[in-house]
């Protein structure tokens, strides 16, 4: 069996506990931040808090898909080791990123035709971009291979669940995830929607709710109203934020009072993602069985 190198890219969320390991491998993503250009390249080492309170300030933000250049630069690097890739990709009904990967893939697989590289459109973001990838590195541990993880992960994927609520409307709308009436009923009745990552990869609004207080508690029931939900060997359950940790510290206490054992792991939304959601975010992502 070849060996082979799981990758994703920095608009995934994993502890950087597990990230120093050196197990998975990271692409950098850009943005943009008041017209300045960054480079995302280790979500265990940027300033969460300067980056949503730039945001808070009126600042303005923007991303851009990997290009397929940057995804030869990366992947040759480990064919030239003469080991194989699984690369997984932040979902393609947000980005056009998967898309790059595979026209690299193609070319680079030419190139070296003792080679593989497969690339996985995760359907997912964040923190679940975050676990299906550890789950992969799980899956390789037990032996799995390159094709077996790969049709594992792709007939699998739509269990990842992500639930999440925003402060700020506009961040959404600026976006075009949702209707500029929508945000701006929502912020005068001071309305929060509740919205999930639908099966196909795209964002979906699925209820609104009024108040903060009745969002969080929504998007945590989702997660603890059915207790299959917890698996013994997908355990995790993250809660990623925009500089809202103390919110995100009742999250976890709710979730754990409900469901002592799972695992529950607080961490800063990527700037990727969080240019869209904006400060004030909250999302818990876990392995379940209530995607929708």
């Amino acid at each position: 069996m070849s060996e082979y190198i799981i990758m994703t890219d920095t608009s995934a969320d994993i502890p950087e506990e597990i990230l120093v390991k050196g197990h998975i491998q990271l692409i950098p993503m850009a943005f943009e931040l008041n017209g300045e250009e960054r480079v995302h390249s280790d979500p265990g080492n940027w300033d969460s808090k300067e980056f949503y309170g730039k945001l808070r300030d009126g600042g303005q933000g923007k991303t851009s898909q990997i290009p397929p250049m940057v995804y030869t630069e990366y992947f040759e690097k480990i064919l030239k080791e003469g080991k194989d890739i699984l690369y997984i990709s932040l979902s393609g009904g947000l980005t056009s990123t998967w898309q790059s990967s595979k026209l690299a893939a193609t070319d680079l697989m030419e190139e070296y035709p003792d080679r593989k590289i497969s690339c996985v459109d995760s359907h997912a973001a964040t923190g679940g971009q975050g676990i299906l990838t550890l789950i992969a590195r799980k899956n390789q541990e037990k032996g799995m291979s390159l094709e077996e993880n790969t049709a594992w992960l792709e007939e699998n994927r739509n269990n990842i669940c992500h639930w999440f609520t925003v402060d700020d409307l506009d961040f959404l709308k600026r976006g075009g995830r949702i209707s500029p009436a929508i945000a701006w009923i929502g912020g005068k009745l001071k309305i929060k929607p509740v919205l999930r990552i639908a099966e196909d990869g795209t964002l979906a609004i699925m209820e609104k709710v009024r108040g903060s207080k009745a969002a969080l508690n929504y998007i945590s029931g989702k997660y603890t109203s059915i207790p299959e939900n917890y698996d013994p060997e997908y355990p995790y359950v993250f809660l990623c934020h925009g500089d809202a940790q103390e919110q995100a510290e009742k999250l976890k206490a709710d979730i754990l009072a409900a469901m002592p054992q799972a695992q529950v792991v607080i961490m800063p939304m990527s700037p990727i993602i969080g240019v869209h959601t904006g400060p004030g975010v909250q999302a818990v992502i876990y392995y379940g069985k209530n995607r929708a």
